[in-house]
């Protein structure tokens, strides 16, 4: 594509013509996904990572000038946003399975009311999720299934599990906190 097609392009999908968006993502999915995958090495949030970065592509037409730079330029730095939002995810999402993992039911005998009153606490907030999330945090947490395997299991994409997953944990962290802090 030289640079007149190029310019008449950026033109059409800042105007707002989808058929350009289709164009831009054929052109440079591939290249934004390849980025992706090879910075989160997991094929599921590579294609999470390249929808975002249309998706937000798309969303913020307007503000793409191409004085300021060429559209793949653009287009990369939106994905390496992504790709840097998914990576926060990720350690947000670990810090509270490890938090979680501490309110988990275990076989260990009980070791005092607050350990209880903590895990009926946990319990009383996962009824109160959604049943789809319910379902997907429970086998994440109490029968330790991975992604995949719930997935599997529920015959559900992989991105809708991890998407649950990373609601359902910010949700709880955010009521947990609440109530750890109330008087």
């Amino acid at each position: 594509m030289d640079d007149e097609e190029e310019r008449e392009l950026c033109g059409r999908f800042a105007a707002g013509d989808e058929r350009a968006l289709e164009q831009i993502y054929r052109r440079w999915s591939p290249i934004v996904f390849t980025l992706a995958l090879r910075v989160l090495g997991d094929r599921g949030d590579a294609e999470d990572v390249t929808q975002k970065t249309f998706v937000s592509a798309w969303t913020s037409r307007a503000s793409y000038d191409p004085a300021k730079g060429r559209l793949s330029t653009w287009l990369v730095t939106i994905t390496r946003r992504r790709i840097a939002d998914t990576l926060d995810a990720r350690r947000r999402v670990r810090e509270l399975q490890e938090k979680l993992q501490r309110f988990a039911v275990t076989e260990e005998p009980l070791s005092s009311e607050i350990d209880l009153g903590d895990r009926m606490l946990l319990a009383d907030e996962i009824d109160r999720l959604e049943p789809d999330a319910q379902r997907v945090v429970r086998l994440a947490f109490y029968d330790d299934l991975t992604h995949q395997q719930i997935a599997t299991r529920l015959d559900m994409p992989l991105g809708t599990v991890k998407s649950h997953i990373r609601r359902s944990l910010t949700r709880l962290r955010d009521r947990l906190e609440v109530s750890h802090v109330a008087p």
